[in-house]
């Protein structure tokens, strides 16, 4: 049993992580077995996030005045915390992978980027793809229109180039 100051300090490191976290997947586990939970520790580091199990209520005195307060408020059952300041789709596909293969692992809420988002917004989350594809067509797409100006303006010239060149080649130029 832990005593009071453990408790007191248990309660602090789940504040600070909560007010660091710009991500946080609440999830339900009934009747995981300990390897289940083992691995789904380590999907979550891999994933670049920490787990941890909470109690509801110290959850929800933990995140007053914090974004993620709204879903941390009055939770049922056993309740863990997938928290991540990184990319929150790499996470929410690894959580989503482990939820397939452990029916017993499950979503209760999320935030992602301080907005709070349902089940369903967390399996949408998870089929897109990364932050870094999505800027890099983003980017493709802002460069397209440049890059058909300037093989517009180089076309041009070249063409003309290419035809003072068989002029040239065929004598069509006279003196």
């Amino acid at each position: 049993m832990k005593n009071r100051d453990e408790k007191k300090k248990d309660f602090e490191e789940l504040r600070k992580a909560l007010e660091a976290a710009s991500n946080v997947f609440v999830n339900g586990f009934e009747k995981m077995t300990v390897d289940q939970d083992y691995n789904l520790r380590k999907t979550v580091r891999d994933a670049g996030g920490k787990y941890k199990v909470v109690k509801n209520n110290i959850a929800e005195i933990a995140s007053e005045g914090l974004p993620a307060a709204d879903i941390l408020k009055g939770l049922r059952g056993m309740s863990a915390l997938a928290i991540t300041s990184g990319d929150p789709v790499q996470l929410a596909k690894a959580l989503t992978a482990y939820a397939k293969t452990n029916p017993s692992f499950t979503f209760k809420a999320g935030l992602v980027e301080g907005r709070a988002i349902d089940i369903k917004a967390i399996n949408d989350l998870a089929t897109m793809p990364p932050k870094e594809e999505i800027f890099a067509k983003l980017l493709f797409l802002i460069n397209a229109p440049a890059q058909r100006l300037v093989t517009a303006m180089n076309a041009t010239g070249r063409n003309l180039a290419v035809v003072l060149d068989q002029g040239a080649k065929e004598n069509k130029f006279k003196e």
